[in-house]
């Protein structure tokens, strides 16, 4: 069967042939959709890297979708069938949650790095459903599980083909039927990772052993990783290794808020030049907004987006007086942003179990309220495929200065919060937002300060990255100022899921 007539620019049609001719080395013939033989022995590693608008994300989607009518198996990192000597499999990878819902809202199956190095356990029983369910077993007989719940599973797996999403619409609970994570011992086939500019050396390691075929797609204008020693991990490629994309596509023309982030590149313009040029988009289209003040509403689901940790404290704390939020404890609807998790090396389990449901470092998260036991929260994952969990938590709340941050929330042992109404722009990298507030009297002082970044100045790389973070709208906010919200913080325009709140093991 024939791939479809795709038209492609000069730019993405060569990456295309490249990425093509990587896949034949794993046994993959996209142009005629056909699985050939054994996959070759050689390593391959390339990039498709472009700025914003570039296409990036429109040839990703295009060779998931060739690869798909080639069928070859997805791997969603949420269950993994037996392994088969002729079959292919496909990882589409993210560094964040946010960042990989970003893509499955465009139709590509992506999930987590960290979902595809660590493999759930399941119960042997409900093993037979994920088997019969993916088409390698039959229908199976489980106790306590009716016809009409295998049927509802079945339903559930034809529209959205997630085994946890199909259990659950059965009535069961993450914890019936995943025992246990475990580092991924069998490598897959080809694996695309978007935002790969995040990507530390770490993780890039991780992710060359695990597959043969890694195609990287990524932003050389976004920020390098902040432990880093400056660079992306697709700098360090062959040149002949690393495809660019650099014409704009004609589903983002005319899109002032790309106009902007492009006109960066002028060696000539300087802050205030560039703040002008906000200044006139705005008078031309709603969709860039030369804001007085930061709006506080907007900040409970999208962070002001800041360059100092400073302004960042501050700005948090005017939001919390603004919503009458007390000191002692937090609101239902307040948002947070995930720091990692504080637990020691021998409850590893849980400390890969809370990850696997979407608490890792960066995951931007909601407060639903108090959980079932004292020092749990029950918690909205935004960007997660199975978004409300209940897990241990310790909430830190950042004072100025030198004063130790105060904790409305602490369990002795578990998933650790900032709070987050604001965030760094380096910690933005990765999400989109429907609106972004970017705070531009930081921007400023970093031009002031004259610092250069990866040959950049660093002004110019904070504002790519601040305004490619928006989806529609561009506030750019130049006062010091936050305005009244409109009502009380809110939690009902959050999904609620069909089956009961997920809850870690810890609290069953």
């Amino acid at each position: 069967m024939n791939a479809p007539v795709i038209t492609f620019s000069d730019d993405q049609a060569e990456a295309w042939d490249s990425v093509a001719s990587a896949l034949l080395q794993a046994g993959v013939d996209i142009d005629d959709g056909l699985l050939m033989g054994p996959p070759s022995d050689v390593s391959s590693v390339m990039a498709v890297i472009g700025k914003a608008g570039s296409g990036k994300t429109m040839l990703l989607a295009k060779l998931y979708k060739a690869l798909e009518e080639a069928e070859v198996d997805v791997i969603s990192g949420d269950w993994e069938g037996r392994k088969r000597k002729d079959r292919r499999t496909l990882a589409i990878l993210a560094p964040t949650n946010k960042a990989a819902s970003v893509l499955r809202s465009r139709g590509v199956p992506a999930t987590t790095i960290h979902r595809i190095l660590y493999t759930p356990v399941y119960d042997p029983e409900y093993e037979k459903v994920a088997e019969w369910l993916a088409g390698q077993g039959d229908r199976p007989e489980i106790e306590g599980l009716t016809d009409l719940a295998l049927d509802r599973a079945h339903a559930s797996f034809q529209v959205n083909k997630s085994i946890p999403a199909a259990l659950a619409a059965a009535g069961l609970r993450g914890s019936d039927f995943i025992t246990g994570w475990k580092r991924r011992e069998e490598p897959l086939d080809i694996g695309f990772v978007d935002e790969s500019s995040m990507l530390d050396s770490k993780q890039f390691e991780d992710l060359k052993e695990i597959f043969p075929t890694l195609i990287l797609f990524g932003d050389p204008a976004q920020l390098p990783p902040v432990q880093s020693s400056g660079g992306m991990v697709f700098e360090t490629l062959p040149e002949k290794r690393v495809h660019s994309l650099n014409r704009i596509h004609r589903q983002d023309a005319g899109n002032p808020i790309l106009d902007l982030a492009h006109a960066l590149a002028d060696p000539q313009l300087d802050f205030y030049a560039f703040e002008r040029m906000v200044q006139e988009a705005a008078k031309a289209d709603e969709r860039v907004v030369f804001a007085q003040r930061v709006e506080a509403d907007l900040m409970a689901r999208s962070p002001c987006l800041v360059w100092r940790n400073a302004t960042r404290i501050r700005l948090i704390h005017a939001f919390r007086a603004a919503f009458s939020a007390p000191g002692d404890e937090l609101l239902s609807g307040e948002p947070l942003i995930c720091d990692g998790i504080e637990l020691p090396m021998k409850h590893r389990k849980k400390r890969l179990d809370l990850e696997a449901r979407g608490l890792i470092k960066g995951a931007q998260v909601i407060y639903l309220g108090p959980g079932r036991k004292p020092g749990f929260s029950r918690l909205h994952v935004m960007g997660a495929e199975d978004p409300q969990v209940s897990a241990a938590s310790i909430v830190k709340i950042e004072q100025e200065g030198d004063e130790e941050p105060f904790i409305p929330f602490a369990a002795r042992m578990g998933a650790t919060f900032l709070h987050g109404a604001a965030v760094t722009i380096h910690k933005a990298q990765g999400s989109q937002w429907d609106t972004a507030q970017v705070f531009a009297p930081d921007i400023e002082v970093a031009s002031r300060m004259g610092r250069v970044e990866a040959g950049q100045p660093l002004w110019k790389r904070l504002a790519y990255v601040a305004i490619t973070r928006a989806e529609t709208q561009l506030r750019w906010v130049v006062r010091n100022r936050l305005a009244r919200p409109s009502g009380v913080l809110r939690i009902d325009d959050l999904e609620v899921p069909a089956a009961p709140l997920t809850l870690t093991s810890e609290e069953q």
